[in-house]
């Protein structure tokens, strides 16, 4: 009878710890979270892709040139670009690397921007090696691959007008995730695409051709923009501070050694294959902050004009149906 109290004793005594244990893991792991909470909340979030415009932040993000900033610098990956504006749009992030057209529509939807730096992105238009598309008078007919009201839309369009065709004639397909659009080349799903580096590099090395450069325009579309409501907070608007500082110090790296100096950060955060990284373009140069030129946004605007008016007169077409 002794012995089997004792045996009962101890059996209460091990429950007891084993809850009091399970009680204190479940509350360490809510401080933690908070915690965590706590520290992204302070930091200043950028969203970004898989895309050599982004690059300097991964530069200077590799050499912790955020440091000097309150809070740190957390980068938000994401794989198209619209899931970027979204994140921006809802307050996931303070800011992101998008296109000035995106941007300026954002702007009429009803939220203010900051345009601390056009970035080095231009777009490649990449012609499928079986869809006999050398030139672009021969894209009647054909597939585009790009995202709805952005800087691949806007040249979509101009590559349409520039030859004349009817835009009834040229489909353009949605397809936002720069992955998805290099498989569909990859599985010719489609017939002509447009693509950033590095993508656009892995396109050309399997043989398919180049039909348009925007950089033959002369056209800065790519900017890096923040939320004008946040960043009007004095501890975030320093943040913004230090954060250009980082990106014109991480850009003159760059200019400086190149862009396949950075191959193994590259290769990480672009997700390329180590095969490719001498093939790609090493002449892009990278300019310090700097807001977007008005010829740019004069182009921008105009096009979203047209294309809210066009918009409209399908609208009432509709209605009188």
């Amino acid at each position: 009878m002794k012995k089997s109290t004792i045996i009962m004793i101890v059996c209460v005594l091990l429950m007891a710890a084993c809850g009091q244990s399970y009680e204190e893991t479940k509350r360490q792991k809510s401080i933690s979270k908070r915690e965590a909470m706590r520290k992204d909340s302070a930091a200043l979030k950028v969203a970004v892709m898989p895309t050599l415009d982004c690059l300097p932040l991964y530069v200077a993000e590799h050499y912790q040139l955020f440091d000097t900033l309150r809070g740190g610098v957390r980068l938000k990956f994401y794989m198209a670009q619209m899931d970027c504006d979204t994140a921006l749009q809802r307050g996931r992030v303070e800011g992101a690397m998008t296109d000035l057209v995106r941007a300026k529509r954002m702007e009429r939807q009803g939220m203010k921007l900051r345009y601390p730096a056009v970035t080095g992105a231009y777009w490649q238009l990449i012609a499928n090696r079986n869809a006999r598309v050398k030139q672009l008078k021969q894209m009647d007919d054909k597939m585009v691959a790009m995202t709805r009201f952005s800087a691949t839309d806007l040249l979509t369009d101009r590559m349409i007008d520039s030859v004349k065709l009817d835009k009834d004639r040229v489909y353009k397909v949605q397809i936002n995730d720069v992955s998805v659009r290099l498989l569909m080349l990859q599985n010719n799903e489609m017939d002509v695409l447009w693509m950033m580096e590095p993508q656009a590099t892995a396109a050309r090395m399997m043989k398919n051709g180049v039909v348009y450069d925007s950089r033959k325009d002369s056209l800065q579309l790519g900017v890096l923009v923040f939320r004008e409501q946040e960043m009007r907070h004095p501890e975030r608007a320093e943040q913004l501070k230090l954060f250009m500082q980082a990106y014109d110090q991480a850009c003159d790296s760059i200019n400086k050694y190149g862009v396949r100096h950075y191959r193994d950060i590259i290769a990480e955060r672009c997700q390329v294959k180590q095969n490719m990284l001498d093939s790609l373009p090493d002449k892009i140069k990278y300019e310090r902050a700097r807001g977007p030129r008005e010829r740019d946004i004069a182009l921008v605007e105009k096009w979203l004009g047209v294309k809210k008016e066009v918009s409209g007169k399908k609208k009432d077409v509709r209605s009188k149906r």
